[in-house]
């Protein structure tokens, strides 16, 4: 081992710095996650409006490394094209809304020819740790919106997607969707410490023990 991993190892208490831009027609929450130390920058969620987000991370000296789609609607995905061709980035998303694409294709009005654009890198299961510079975070596997949709927790912070929202959770009335699989994956969710800082897809942040306590549907 180098003495770079070994300096990497020794961080683990790095916290990231985080930026929301709401964008898009239906105010989607674009999140850019930069770890401190090396200005590495992984953004979720880039529902449109791409230039936005590069001058955001131009603004706060940070590169988009990795983009990551906590589902792929086209409400959080639509500005996916653009953001990957202007940073090069690898987009990461899980392995079952990459197969549900052409039915929200349809649903949504996507041509077919539009789909390439919007398929990942890298398809993910769950359970992976992601890395942003010396940040690590965890891929949490949470169906119920959508059969693939995901959350990340990241030191203090879960971006949840449309899976749980302050006082809301998410729709399951859309191709995939399943109410009982939504309340076992917020339940899962809910497993993580109570002052953990929940960034939802749309609207204001929370947290785990306001959502436990306060949130009416759970």
């Amino acid at each position: 081992m180098d003495n770079r991993s070994r300096r990497e190892e020794d961080m683990p208490d790095t916290q990231p710095e985080i930026i929301t831009l709401v964008v898009g027609q239906l105010q989607t929450n674009c999140y850019l996650v930069i770890c401190p130390d090396t200005h590495s920058a992984l953004a979720i969620d880039p529902a449109d409006e791409a230039p936005r987000i590069v001058r955001a991370a131009q603004r706060a000296s940070a590169r988009i490394e990795k983009i990551l789609l906590t589902h792929t609607h086209l409400d959080h995905v639509w500005g996916l094209p653009a953001l990957r061709e202007a940073t090069g980035a690898t987009v990461l998303a899980h392995r079952l809304d990459v197969e549900m694409l052409e039915q929200y294709a349809r649903v949504f009005g996507l041509r077919p020819e539009q789909l390439p654009n919007l398929r990942p890198d890298i398809q993910l299961e769950g359970g992976e740790t992601i890395s942003v510079g010396h940040l690590r975070g965890t891929i949490i596997h949470t169906p119920g919106h959508s059969p693939g949709s995901i959350a990340l927790a990241m030191g203090n912070a879960l971006f949840a997607g449309d899976t749980l929202f302050a006082q809301g959770v998410g729709r399951t009335d859309l191709p995939g969707g399943s109410l009982e699989q939504l309340l076992a994956s917020i339940q899962r969710l809910f497993t993580l410490p109570e002052e953990t800082t929940v960034y939802p897809g749309h609207g204001p942040a929370t947290t785990i023990g306001t959502e436990k306590r306060d949130n009416p549907y759970v």
